[in-house]
């Protein structure tokens, strides 16, 4: 009994309060003109935060060849 309520309340926590965003992004501005580049700005957003974790990994990994630390056993 306990633990079907804890999987009732994740699914209520995700369905009811964190998806809001996205409900309202669908539903609100399918109809509108801009919509499809407010609702792909969640898209970008997720592309710039990967490209700028993907720079500082490779400058971390540049840093490490050039020390000659990498791959050291």
């Amino acid at each position: 009994m306990i633990a079907s309520n804890i999987f009732r309340w994740i699914g209520s926590l995700f369905t009811d309060f964190l998806f809001l965003p996205f409900k309202w992004l669908r539903l609100d501005l399918a109809t509108a003109d801009a919509g499809w580049w407010i609702s792909n700005a969640v898209n970008w957003g997720f592309l710039v935060v990967l490209l700028i974790l993907f720079a500082y990994w490779m400058k971390e990994s540049k840093r490490f060849v050039t020390e000659g630390t990498e791959d050291r056993a």
